[in-house]
């Protein structure tokens, strides 16, 4: 069967979330007096990271809930575990504002979209919320052009997990093997959608060393996608559903 739909990944697939996330730490670092604490933005936004993943996954696993989960990432990065709800709270808000104010889309993203538009469905499936990401699509002008918005804090799964991507493919009421999946991580991503059955192409940016994930289709910029679809065997049929 061919390709029916594209299900793609948001951030730093869709939106350059590295180079927000980069230049409003820093800036709301700097507003605080915090700009030579770190060292550099490099390595202030290393230890973000971090304790954004730590306590993402503390979330993801229903250890804590999402909005105590960036309280905590605040408290972590600042060396700070007796900072109160509130002032935590305000902290993340305003490195909030700068980040918002440095969201931009990657150039490739919305030629390929146009590119498929007409023979492809397309949804959306993130490790996020829908509290975060239904604003930051409809912020870039992509929302209305996804049929379906899938993410894990609702879902109450996340990739690499086969339900999340399994979940995504049951919204646009589709099998995984009619689904691809556009992810910049190759174990989340790739191998997760791999594993669930789906089409799974990895959107290596930064040119990672080593090979991909078996099973996996790589390519290093959006605009390489087309070509693959069309010169895979499963895909390039247009789909009969709108």
């Amino acid at each position: 069967m061919p390709i029916r739909a594209l299900l793609w990944d948001v951030d730093d697939t869709l939106f350059d979330y590295t180079g927000a996330d980069t230049a409003g730490l820093a800036r709301h670092l700097a507003d605080d007096g915090l700009a030579e604490r770190y060292g550099s933005p490099a390595a202030a936004l290393a230890l973000w990271r971090a304790a954004t993943e730590r306590h993402w996954a503390r979330f993801a696993a229903g250890e804590t809930t999402f909005r105590a989960q960036r309280r905590d990432r605040v408290r972590d990065f600042l060396g700070a575990p007796e900072m109160g709800d509130a002032e935590a709270e305000d902290w993340f808000d305003r490195y909030v504002v700068h980040y918002q104010a440095a969201w931009a889309l990657f150039p490739d993203v919305l030629p390929v979209l146009d590119a498929l538009a007409r023979d492809y469905r397309h949804g959306v499936l993130s490790n996020s919320s829908t509290a975060n990401q239904d604003p930051k699509l409809r912020r870039l002008g992509l929302r209305e052009r996804f049929e379906v918005l899938v993410c894990a804090a609702e879902l109450g799964v996340s990739k690499p997990d086969a339900a999340a991507f399994l979940g995504a493919c049951e919204a646009l009421g589709l099998p995984p093997h009619e689904v691809a999946y556009v992810g910049d991580q190759p174990e989340i991503d790739a191998r997760g959608a791999r594993d669930a059955g789906l089409t799974a192409v990895w959107l290596d940016r930064c040119g990672m060393p080593g090979p991909a994930p078996g099973g996996v289709h790589r390519i290093s910029g959006l605009a390489q996608l087309p070509a693959l679809l069309a010169a895979d065997t499963r895909f390039g049929a247009r789909s009969g559903i709108r």
